[in-house]
């Protein structure tokens, strides 16, 4: 109060609290209208508005979002009830035709007419009829009647290699006395001249500088010819006997002749051992060892022998008990190559085992064994004929079991080639091309889905693929559900060899069946979902392994637009 009232004082003060003033700007605000608003609220203000904004735009998209959604998860939905009313009914019709009569034929008859149909049914049972005449009081000697008569109807030789007094010319004579046909025997020697076999020179053919045979009776005009140490053949006999096996032709002085030969069996108790015999070996396609009847079997042959004046009696006996009509004829047998030729196709996978089987053969065994071209186009003829005795159209994987019979060249190897056809049958790398073909097709959709070109042409890939799964299912399960009859009821496999290869392959053919029905459903799965115009993420959703495949082995440059980009709507913050 002293220093207010003090006029030096008063001056000081006032210009102490101006002072105060500059250096505080704050304590001034303090003094400033109640009406004026800060600038802290105004900034609050706006970004309590911003954060508003963002909430009402996060809604709206949640709200999008969600009906997506609710649209992909109806898609999917609908997408998945066609798919298994599809496949219903694809399994249905799958399921009646594998139990129908030609189920389990394994590449059947389906294709033929009924007339066509009843004239192989009718020829299966002949040579059913055929096989029993032949095997008749003859002891383990199955395989060999068989191979003979297939060797037969295909026009082709049959080499017998075992011991003497085996039955090997035994079953030549039946096959003769089967079709009522010229036969022709003879044993060779190291001394054997071309007469024994070709028949004398004529002498007045000689008188008229002509050099021509007598062949009434021999080689040139039999249709079934046993040849006895066929490996004794000496040059003089060589070259005229390897003309008239391959080409069915005798050359007779200046004339070469067709001969009716229909098929020869050579026997010999060892294998060639002279590289000028080569050529001779291989013409006989087919070859079987032929063993002692085994100790089980000696009982069984002398029992029947003792009350019986013999097999060949026998066999005549049951002949003339089956009627004229359902016997085997020579016309049987002449029009059946080339019937079969040209009705009998070889799928791929056939073609493939064979080649497989020859590389094996020839680059993967000790000692290597040498399959030379002819033989090789010879036995998928053999092939054919066989599925065509059988009442099929087509060859299947099976019946490259005959080829442990023909690809040989020693007689050990013939269970080398069994075993390895049989592995070979265990793995089913069919049905992994076909998963291998669903992925790239699967690839190829997510690409080109939006271009409706592109996914018409995968369409109809997918639907080629799907009916290539329903041949197989059809295989498998007629198979099953048939008792195995590509197997069992197969005419050229002998009985014990058929029920052995039945019982080990049994249980991969039921693994078989489910893995071709989870590929099948995923085939259809693809096919109805183009079909209806799905998008990636419905694909993703209904195929989430290939979409994942699809993502991993793919470049992400491809990736991004049909994976990764946004969808439309708004980015969500």
């Amino acid at each position: 109060m002293l220093l207010a009232s003090h006029p030096t004082a008063a001056g000081v003060v006032a210009r102490a609290n101006e002072a105060r003033q500059l250096t505080h700007p704050l304590a001034s605000c303090s003094q400033a209208p109640r009406s004026r608003v800060a600038p802290s609220r105004i900034a609050k203000q706006s970004e309590s508005q911003q954060r508003g904004s963002r909430v009402v735009r996060a809604a709206n998209y949640d709200s999008n979002f969600l009906e997506r959604e609710r649209k992909t998860n109806a898609d999917v939905n609908a997408v998945r009830d066609e798919v298994r009313a599809t496949l219903q009914r694809l399994m249905s019709g799958l399921q009646d035709a594998a139990t129908g009569p030609a189920g389990g034929a394994g590449g059947g008859g389906g294709g033929r007419d009924a007339a066509a149909g009843a004239v192989l049914a009718r020829l299966k049972e002949k040579l059913r009829n055929a096989i029993g005449v032949m095997q008749e009081g003859l002891v383990e000697r199955d395989a060999e009647v068989r191979l003979l008569l297939l060797a037969a109807m295909a026009g082709e030789h049959i080499l017998l290699i075992g011991p003497p007094g085996t039955a090997k010319s035994e079953v030549g004579r039946r096959l003769n006395a089967l079709i009522d046909g010229t036969y022709f025997e003879r044993l060779l020697t190291r001394f054997s001249v071309p007469e024994e076999l070709f028949g004398p020179l004529s002498m007045r053919a000689l008188e008229e500088d002509q050099y021509i045979r007598q062949v009434d009776g021999y080689l040139p005009t039999a249709e079934v010819a046993f040849i006895d140490e066929i490996f004794k053949a000496n040059s003089a006999i060589l070259n005229t006997l390897l003309t008239l096996i391959n080409e069915r032709l005798f050359d007779n002085g200046n004339k070469r002749v067709p001969v009716p030969l229909i098929s020869m069996v050579g026997a010999s108790n060892e294998l060639p051992e002279s590289e000028e015999l080569d050529a001779l070996y291989d013409r006989f396609l087919v070859r079987r060892a032929v063993r002692q009847v085994s100790p089980a079997g000696v009982a069984q042959m002398l029992t029947y022998y003792s009350g019986t004046e013999g097999s060949a009696a026998a066999a005549a006996q049951r002949a003339a008990s089956i009627p004229q009509a359902m016997l085997l004829t020579r016309n049987d047998i002449d029009s059946c190559k080339a019937a079969a030729l040209s009705s009998v196709r070889v799928p791929p996978s056939v073609i493939q085992m064979v080649t497989d089987l020859r590389t094996y053969l020839q680059e993967k065994t000790e000692p290597p064994v040498y399959v030379s071209d002819r033989r090789l186009v010879k036995s998928i003829q053999l092939l054919q004929v066989a599925a065509y005795c059988n009442g099929r159209e087509s060859v299947t994987e099976y019946d490259c079991l005959l080829l442990q019979h023909v690809l040989w060249q020693r007689p050990e190897q013939s269970d080398r080639i069994h075993d390895w056809v049989v592995a070979q049958l265990s793995i089913d790398d069919g049905l992994k091309q076909v998963q291998y073909l669903l992925s790239g097709l699967f690839s190829r959709a997510c690409r080109s889905l939006g271009n409706p070109d592109k996914v018409a042409d995968i369409l109809h890939e997918v639907s080629s693929l799907k009916e290539v799964l329903a041949d197989k299912y059809l295989q498998v399960a007629g198979n099953l559900n048939g008792g195995f009859p590509v197997v069992l009821d197969n005419l050229w496999l002998a009985a014990e060899e058929s029920e052995a290869v039945a019982t080990a392959l049994e249980p991969k053919l039921v693994k078989t069946r489910a893995a071709v029905e989870q590929v099948l459903f995923d085939v259809v799965m693809l096919e109805v979902a183009l079909r209806n115009g799905a998008d990636p993420v419905t694909l993703a959703n209904l195929m989430p392994k290939h979409w994942a495949d699809f993502i991993r082995n793919s470049d992400i440059t491809e990736v991004k637009p049909i994976g990764t980009t946004p969808l439309a709507g708004g980015r969500r913050p």
